[in-house]
Order: C-alpha cells, then structure tokens, then sequence
C-alpha cells in the first residue's frame, strides 16, 4: 500500500519540518504541507502546526510508492508518457487507495516526478508526466494556456453521420441529490466548452460510431458530457444516460459486468486519450497511443 505508517525518532529537540527536510528530502513546503495535512502523530495525536518540534519517537504517515510493472509508452529527459489502462487512477482518492499512476511514475522515475493533467479513471490512453519541478510547471502551463492539443477516440451510440462543433457551457450540478451534484451538466450559466467531434467508421451491426474528439476546453467530463447532449452518450457510460439507481449500482460496485453491458453496451468507459501534439522547449511533439482501440471496443461489449 503507497501510503504506510512509519515509526521514526529524533534524537533531540527540533522543528518537525526540519526534520523531514533532512530525513525525508523534502522541500520545506512539502514538509509544511504535510505537516499541515495531519501527517504526522506524537503519541497518536496528529500535529498540524508547521512549526511544531519533535523529540524522541513520533510517527509519520509516508507514501511510498508501488510499481505494477506498466512500461512508459516515451520516455524523454524531460517528460514521459504512460498509456493508462482503464480502471487506473490518476491519483489515490484517500489512504487506503492500493495503486494509482502517480505510484508507477514516482517509483520508476523518483520524488520529483509528477502529473501534468487528469484523465478520468475509466478513461484509457496517453497521460503526459514532467520528470522535475521545472517540466512540471511549463507543461502545466502549457495546459492551461491551451496550447496543448489532445485528441480522444470514443466509440457512441448511434449513427453520428457528419462532423460537428459542441459549444455547450458546462456546470457541475448543484442538486439536492449526492449522486446529481458529481455530475456535470449544459447550463446556460456554466462554463464555456467546446468539443469538436469526426465521425471514423460507422458499425451498423452494433448501431455505434467510432468518433475522434478534439476538447479546446479541459472541462471536467467535457467530451462524455457533449456526447451525451448530442444524443450519442458514449458506450459504456455508468453515468451519463444512466438512471440514479444504476448510477448508485455502479458508485457502490454493485453493479455486475452483465448488468452492465445491458444498460450502458460495455463493461469500460469507450474513452480513449490518443493524441498529443504540443511544443516544448523549442521542440515539437506529437505523440499517438500505440492501444488498439476499436478492439478493445469490441472485446468490452462481450464478457
């Protein structure tokens, strides 16, 4: 499990930050930040002031990650690209999560390695990784200035016969229900989003649509929610299009692969991120997942 309690001991009398500093080689913002966050416990009771001192044994709440052996799809001295299974999280969601993609950088390419941006977790495919703090912060940037292009591959109920641009404003759902309120919605005064959407290849047998997705916006959930507005919600969805019972099945992992190829057409969300293409440090990338998706498609709508 990445994140263990480890017993430890100063020897005299100190600030706990400075401590972790030289202990741990953290930076003093990580070592406050964390202090903060209730990490670390003096006879049981955690310490959340940041300049609080230790002496003698105390404990401290660590992440040590865990590896599962996934191989980086490209590795460069600056960055390196993972094709994330589905079902893989981007983070842990609390303490007792066992594994997450942020385990599998950190372990293969040390502390100072994080993620650049988010993909849902049923979503598959390319998630860019800074290696230093420096990467880290430009490719953020580059996110957020949009200068990032990304391209997604879905496969959608029904026959989407032509390309279309989705410019719909988006809000996440401020509903009495706890299940509405993780969702998100088109609502005049959310959020502006635009989605461009191809048609690839049109499955009759199947009634669906291999569909490339270009986000100019990184909404939370933009494309399923677009698709999903347009009547062509993505195969495999358990939320979108799905009623709150079933939502609830799914949230709750009630929900069986049967069950859920019945209600949704997959046992995964049919979500793919296959494309990045961007400038860095005066050098061009465009990168392209290796993943057999319309396979993958086709295997995840059968048990």
């Amino acid at each position: 499990m990445p994140f263990v309690l480890k017993k430890m001991f100063a020897p005299q009398k100190q600030k706990a930050f400075l401590y972790l500093i030289k202990e741990l080689d953290y930076t003093q913002k990580e070592a406050q930040r964390l202090i903060a966050k209730g990490r670390l416990f003096v006879k049981g009771k955690a310490m959340t002031k940041t300049a609080g001192e230790i002496e003698g044994e105390f404990e401290f709440i660590y992440f040590e990650p865990t590896t599962k052996g996934l191989v980086p799809h490209a590795v460069y001295d600056e960055f390196v690209l993972f094709d994330k299974p589905s079902g893989v999280l981007i983070h842990p969601q609390n303490r007792n999560t066992q594994y997450s993609l942020i385990d599998e950088l950190k372990y293969q390419f040390g502390k100072d390695a994080n993620i650049a941006h988010r993909i849902d977790q049923e979503t598959s495919g390319l998630v860019l990784c800074a290696r230093n703090k420096e990467s880290e912060r430009d490719i953020k940037m580059m996110f957020q200035e949009r200068e990032m292009k990304k391209k997604y591959l879905a496969m959608v109920h029904g026959e989407l016969k032509e390309a279309l641009c989705v410019e719909a404003p988006l809000l996440r759902a401020q509903d009495e229900s706890a299940i509405v309120r993780m969702v998100v919605k088109v609502h005049d005064t959310g959020k502006a989003s635009k989605t461009d959407f191809r048609p690839l290849e049109y499955f009759p047998l199947t009634n669906m649509t291999l569909v490339e997705c270009s986000p100019y916006t990184g909404r939370q959930h933009q494309i399923r929610v677009h698709l999903f507005h347009v009547k062509h919600s993505i195969v495999g969805d358990p939320i979108y299009g799905q009623s709150e019972e079933d939502i609830v099945r799914f949230l709750d992992k009630e929900l069986s692969a049967e069950d859920r190829i019945k209600k949704s057409g997959a046992t995964r969300l049919l979500l793919h991120a296959d494309e990045l293409e961007f400038e860095l440090y005066e050098k061009k990338y465009h990168i392209k997942s290796k993943v057999d998706f319309q396979r993958i498609c086709f295997e995840s709508m059968k048990i």
